[in-house]
């Protein structure tokens, strides 16, 4: 048991080491833990309420007063983003563990038993992943209403199939091994196979894969929320923003580029962390 433990910690520090030897993976993460830093210490950081309108000031330019600038309604754009981060985020991080929830356990019963159940199974995800995924998320929170949590159910359920086929692909191949065999042979029960021998191996891709689908999950959200399905006015969220500052790109260009550019910055984080991550945690990327 102690030798276990000890591989898996030594096996923990070489994927730390290989993920901090890769710049790209250094710098997605500092954008990431921006954000996420944003996001919690919204009501420290930001220099005003994100709800609080003056007309006065409205569609004003960068200044001290408003570094940034102000949008229609005279609210400062700098606190409408940072407070925006905290939904952005909640909506890719709040999607993806739903995705997890079901998909996880889908792709393990599949994989594991095996036979008729996972060709049911795999085949009620196949036809999920025969929709494009913005237009099965717009299908299904139209369906709901809008709203931030329908917009999270949405997300979420178009995601579940990847995590399915992921997660099944690699229980197939681990389900096989030696070690499962052995604690097959001395008895243990199928329930103790998969949580304390296969689940532990899925970990790597399941890491990889919810780091990028985060980024996906809240492009998508912003897109939803751009075509007014999601969290409604005078909420801020960067999708909304954008929709509503596009009206003024010719007058007030700086209403529409900074929510634009939140948006593009953390799914770019997300992302070069998530290939960083893979290629410390996948043996075969190692030379």
């Amino acid at each position: 048991m102690r030798n276990s433990k000890n591989k898996g910690e030594s096996l923990l520090r070489i994927a730390a080491s290989q993920l901090l030897k890769n710049k790209g993976a250094v710098f997605g993460g500092v954008i990431v833990f921006v954000f996420i830093v944003s996001a919690v210490f919204a009501p420290f950081i930001a220099p005003y309420d994100p709800l609080d309108s003056n007309l006065e000031d409205a569609l004003q330019g960068h200044s001290l007063k408003h570094w940034l600038g102000t949008d229609e309604q005279g609210r400062d754009i700098l606190s409408r983003i940072i407070y925006g981060s905290r939904m952005s985020l909640s909506i890719g991080v709040i999607a993806v563990l739903i995705s997890n929830a079901f998909g996880v356990l889908l792709g393990l019963v599949a994989g594991y038993v095996g036979g008729k159940t996972d060709n049911v199974i795999m085949r009620i995800m196949d036809i999920l992943m025969a929709f494009p995924g913005m237009l099965l998320a717009l299908a299904i929170v139209s369906a709901l209403g809008p709203g931030i949590f329908n917009l999270m159910i949405a997300i979420g359920t178009y995601s579940i199939p990847i995590f399915a086929r992921v997660v099944r692909g690699s229980v197939l191949t681990v389900r096989e091994m030696e070690y499962v065999e052995s604690a097959r042979a001395i008895g243990q029960s199928h329930f103790l196979i998969v949580l304390k021998h296969i689940l532990p191996n899925c970990v790597g891709p399941i890491l990889v894969l919810s780091t990028l689908r985060i980024a996906t999950a809240i492009l998508t959200g912003a897109g939803l929320s751009f075509l007014g399905l999601g969290p409604q006015p005078p909420a801020p969220e960067w999708g909304a923003m954008l929709s509503s500052g596009r009206t003024y790109l010719r007058i007030a260009p700086w209403v529409a580029t900074y929510p634009g550019l939140a948006i593009m910055f953390v799914v770019m984080g997300f992302n070069v962390f998530g290939d960083g991550l893979r290629d410390a945690l996948d043996p075969r990327l190692k030379t």
